[in-house]
């Protein structure tokens, strides 16, 4: 009786023996002596540090708005304002001596009613519709030779690149270099001369409207080739294979397979090419010798002349004429959902 109630007292007293095991950790007691385990619990802190700001948390539309903000400072700045400007100048009245503030639509109306500003535009769209015909053509049979054909990754860009070196020079140096091979005594007549292909050199080579659209040509070529090539390699060779198989003629195919497929690239290539031309003079003054003018080549007279209003309704006009160019092509392919495909 007396062990029993010994032990009873012990199993009581061991909690209460060693209070303070609780702050040290666990022990361990082995036939020696104990061995304490540190407590290894993280603590954790009860408060934040009240140094440290809070994070910021944008919602998507307001991060969108930042990305695009760089780029829509430069468009307000560049393009905006100076619009902007042109169509409150492009009001004004004006004389020999100056310019004067006001609100008339006197340069409009001279503008519009003037039988040479319709023979500018004419012959400007003229030339643009003969260089975007011609570029479409050489571009969409370069291109398709160089993704259909060209089988080699690397001779591709080797010749994706005998297609861009060329342009690595000023659009002015390589335009002044036609005029020393088309004309009278350059290498292009002695050469048929040479062969004995004609007995005089050819006039109409250069200082004509064949000049400068040869020059446009030689140009702008590179623009329609890129677009429509991405789009060309985009297409899956399978539909292509299928399209045989199903018994279509080389001719078939394109028309129903390639062609609808490029429509992406093609608009692409002609809104640079027309827009291009559209907006050039130098080409026109050099390559014509002055016997072809374009919308451009006139505002350009105006503004030497110091008749800024005039040359600022002339600006106005020109780009609402190609801002309805642009979206006539772009209601004909969405070149946005196109791109997002």
């Amino acid at each position: 009786m007396l062990a029993v109630h010994a032990l009873r007292s012990n199993r009581q007293q061991a909690p209460t023996s060693s209070p303070q095991q609780t702050d040290v950790g666990r022990v361990c007691m082995d036939d020696r002596r104990p061995t304490t385990f540190p407590d290894v619990r993280p603590s954790l802190p009860l408060h934040r540090n009240r140094s440290e700001p809070p994070a910021v948390r944008l919602s998507p539309r307001a991060v969108s708005w930042l990305q695009v903000s760089p780029l829509a400072l430069i468009l307000l700045l560049f393009f905006i304002l100076p619009t902007a400007l042109f169509v409150v100048v492009s009001f004004f009245d004006y004389d020999r001596t100056g310019i004067y503030p006001a609100f008339i639509f006197d340069n409009y109306r001279d503008l519009l009613a003037s039988p040479a500003t319709l023979r500018l535009y004419a012959s400007t769209l003229k030339f643009a519709v003969i260089v975007w015909t011609i570029t479409l053509f050489l571009g969409f049979n370069i291109a398709y030779f160089l993704i259909f054909h060209v089988r080699s990754g690397a001779i591709r860009v080797v010749l994706f690149l005998l297609c861009v070196v060329p342009f690595l020079t000023s659009a002015i140096i390589r335009t002044i270099a036609w005029i020393p091979f088309l004309g009278r005594n350059g290498a292009f007549n002695q050469a048929l001369i040479g062969l004995q292909l004609t007995s005089r050199p050819l006039d109409f080579l250069l200082f004509s409207d064949f000049a400068v659209i040869v020059a446009y040509v030689h140009l702008y070529t590179v623009l329609m080739i890129g677009p429509i090539a991405n789009s060309l390699a985009k297409i899956d060779p399978s539909l292509l294979e299928a399209a045989r198989d199903a018994g279509a003629s080389r001719w078939q195919t394109m028309i129903n397979v390639v062609i609808p497929l490029s429509k992406t690239g093609i608009a692409l290539g002609s809104i640079l090419v027309v827009t291009q031309v559209m907006g050039d003079y130098f080409v026109v003054r050099q390559m014509s010798g002055g016997q072809s003018a374009s919308i451009v080549s006139a505002l350009s007279t105006e503004i030497q002349a110091m008749q800024y209003p005039p040359a600022a309704a002339n600006a106005m006009v020109l780009v609402v004429v190609v801002a309805i160019m642009v979206t006539f092509m772009m209601r004909v392919v969405d070149v946005r959902k196109e791109l997002v495909k």
